[in-house]
């Protein structure tokens, strides 16, 4: 009901929606004139004042007085398009066909995605036909430059990348093989190493009229069962159980069922198990906020639908993140067939920086590094920072290695000879910025732990956002779908005429055209060839830890992009919406830390 006006929180929902939004306004008969709403009034056209012939008058007055028009709603707030330009919201008119650079939310996302998700055949020949349109050959000014753009796609040559045989547990019926296709499955497999939870909770957001008691009972007993067959080892088979309310107090519930799996075994709880009825962001945003800063132990959602008729396959899923969240490891790759990480002592790390969204300007970046904990590339420790808004390079980098390097040093015994770092979100414009600042730090941070220690260091910008697309020429060279096959590689044609870089599509696509990843060469004293770094990269994409695929960008550094994503949560007083923003302020002093014991562990997971 608008009679009665909004509320404040109303009001900055609605200014946030508006902002930046053209319209056009037609109270003027003779001139149609276009403005850009910068804000929203906090009072209504009714009471909103400014000079004029030196009295004051307010708007809604002003324009019956001068156009004779009465106002309809004069209790709503007027829009600011300019230094004292306040006009009232029924005279305005939004311009229709705008593009909306705002976050979509859950749905406005899923219908995006349907509408630009093509086949490659579909997609390679709509490239065609946009190029019939531009019309480059009519195009003057590309004839006067004598110019001439072909009307075909490049043929270029690509290699196909062998897969490498991925090792499981000794004890299991398929511990060595090599995957197809960028895929394959847990069947007759174990995990590595197995983590063994003793201590643990279960707590439903809901209550037993939307999950009964017997339903929830019976998802633990298969989660316990397929977990214990995977090669996890659960002596605790009966955790406690807990209902409580998605829209009550979220902190409270936790701690409850924190203090009862503790109790229950007379041990620090390990893990809690919750149930969520829905995949809303606010309800999981606030259970990753308390276990990750408050409590320190990590949590393994799942979704309620999934809980009713539990099927082994998601089952398995689950248990691959919870064994690697209490330190266990998947699977990893025989030491014969990663050299760079077995002949000296070696650490991975992996960067990104993630951005507010577009238009929020109260939000601070935030900055993730992750490093390699062992000679597999299995288990990797992390850490995060908080930085100025929208800055590409990591402020603190030089400290944030510092922690990993030491970190590494209490794990392993000794310290990294070698460097590979692994650089995501940079584009082509930042390369000079990044690569003077960033690998400056990483060498700053070795020298104040050691003035002697000196490791060899390759830096590699990994990027996503590009629009380079490959079609396989012949049907039988596709995968199922129509993309290039896992594996395939390109470094001629197409790259750098004569710096470091090459595209893999290391993923087999599950639907669309599969997108490669660009990685591109900044600084290399480790002399890695093309072939060595090229195959190197696409093994560790072998070795994400949440799912049995080939992934499409080097695991490292999607770590660091789920690290980053994940601290977005730990912001105090956040009221989340479904898109994924929320209306409270969040500067940098609101976001609370991981506890130290969760860093060294994949909570992100």
């Amino acid at each position: 009901d608008l009679r009665h006006g909004f509320n404040d929180r109303d009001r900055t929902q609605i200014a946030k929606s508006l902002k930046g939004l053209l319209i056009i306004v037609f109270h003027r008969s003779e001139v149609k004139q276009t403005f850009k709403i910068t804000k929203l009034m906090p009072t209504p056209a009714s009471s909103t004042m400014f000079m004029k012939e030196k009295s004051k008058i307010d708007v809604a007055t002003y324009v019956h007085e001068t156009y004779g028009r009465r106002l309809l709603y004069p209790f709503l707030p007027c829009v600011v398009t300019g230094p004292d330009v306040f006009l009232p919201m029924e005279i305005c008119h939004v311009i229709e066909g705008q593009r909306h650079i705002k976050k979509l939310n859950e749905k406005q996302t899923a219908d995006m995605i349907r509408f630009t998700c093509q086949p490659p055949h579909v997609r390679a020949n709509k490239i065609k036909d946009g190029l019939k349109i531009l019309n480059y050959q009519g195009n003057e000014y590309i004839k006067d430059f004598g110019m001439k753009i072909a009307t075909e796609m490049a043929e270029i040559n690509a290699r196909i990348l062998p897969p490498p045989t991925i090792s499981y547990h000794p004890s299991s019926k398929m511990a060595n093989f090599a995957p197809r296709d960028g895929a394959w499955n847990l069947k007759d497999k174990k995990v590595a190493s197995g983590a063994t939870l003793g201590s643990w909770g279960v707590v439903v957001f809901g209550t037993e009229r939307d999950l009964p008691l017997s339903f929830t009972q019976g998802f633990v007993r298969e989660l316990i069962v397929t977990c214990t067959d995977t090669g996890m080892n659960i002596p605790n088979k009966q955790p406690p159980i807990v209902y409580s309310n998605p829209h009550g107090d979220i902190e409270a519930s936790l701690k409850a069922a924190w203090l009862k799996a503790g109790n229950a075994v007379k041990s620090q709880p390990q893990l809690l198990l919750c149930i969520l009825p829905n995949t809303g962001v606010p309800l999981y945003a606030e259970i990753k906020r308390v276990s990750d800063t408050v409590l320190g132990i990590p949590t393994q959602c799942v979704q309620m639908n999934h809980t009713r008729n539990p099927k082994k396959q998601y089952c398995a899923n689950v248990c691959l993140k919870m064994n690697v969240k209490l330190g266990g490891v998947n699977s990893f790759l025989s030491a014969n067939q990663t050299p760079f990480l077995t002949q000296k002592p070696t650490i991975l790390f992996g960067a990104d920086v993630s951005h507010p969204a577009p238009g929020d300007m109260s939000r601070p970046s935030i900055a993730s590094l992750v490093g390699s904990m062992d000679a597999k590339a299995a288990r990797y420790a992390t850490t995060v920072r908080v930085q100025t808004a929208r800055t590409e390079s990591i402020a603190d980098l030089g400290g944030m290695v510092v922690e990993l390097l030491k970190t590494f040093y209490q794990t392993c015994g000794q310290k990294p000879e070698r460097i590979l770092f692994y650089r995501d979100g940079v584009s082509e414009g930042q390369f000079a910025e990044v690569l003077r600042s960033e690998v400056a730090s990483v060498r700053a941070a070795c020298h104040t732990l050691d003035v002697n220690y000196k490791p060899t260091i390759t830096f590699v910008v990994v990027q996503k956002r590009h629009h380079a697309r490959f079609f396989p020429m012949r049907r039988e060279e596709a995968d199922r779908i129509g993309n290039c096959m896992a594996g395939t590689v390109v470094d001629t044609g197409v790259v750098h005429p004569f710096e470091f870089d090459f595209y893999l599509q290391s993923h087999a696509g599950l639907q669309g055209t599969s997108r490669p990843t660009h990685y591109h060469v900044l600084y290399d004293e480790n002399r890695f060839t093309a072939d060595s770094l090229q195959d190197f990269t696409y093994k560790l994409c072998h070795l994400y830890a949440r799912c049995t695929r080939s992934v499409s960008m080097v695991p490292p550094a999607y770590y660091a992009h789920l690290v980053a994503a994940r601290a977005r949560f730990h912001s105090r007083g956040e009221r989340w919406s479904d898109t994924e923003s929320s209306e409270a302020g969040g500067d940098e002093s609101t976001y609370l830390a991981v506890k130290p014991d969760l860093l060294k562990v994949m909570y992100f997971m």
